[in-house]
């Protein structure tokens, strides 16, 4: 399971998945047949989101049951993007899936 921030037009969300990499191709059409064809994704070291989000973190990520699955732990972008410090997150990764 992987943690990390997807910086879209509409602002930041953190979700959990269980795909590979943020860049996977399956994930970037998941997010795209959400409305989310071009983002930023940033890891974020899945501990320290467990710590920051307790029980929430806890209830998403029992929700998540397939392997390929996305999760949204957090959409509040003002509150994802105070959440962590940069120095916090992994290398941005770019992913356009725009025709």
């Amino acid at each position: 399971m992987k943690a990390g921030i997807i910086f879209t037009g509409t602002g930041p969300i953190l979700i959990l998945t269980s795909y590979e990499s943020f860049t996977s191709p399956d994930l970037a059409s998941k997010l795209a047949g959400k409305g989310v064809n071009k983002y930023i994704a940033c890891e974020v070291d899945i501990d320290l989101c467990r710590k920051r989000y307790g029980q929430k973190f806890e209830a998403v990520l029992k929700d998540v049951k397939q392997q390929d699955d996305i999760r949204v732990l957090d959409y509040n972008g003002h509150n994802v993007f105070y959440s962590f410090a940069f120095s916090e997150l992994g290398p941005p990764r770019f992913v356009d899936s725009q025709p």
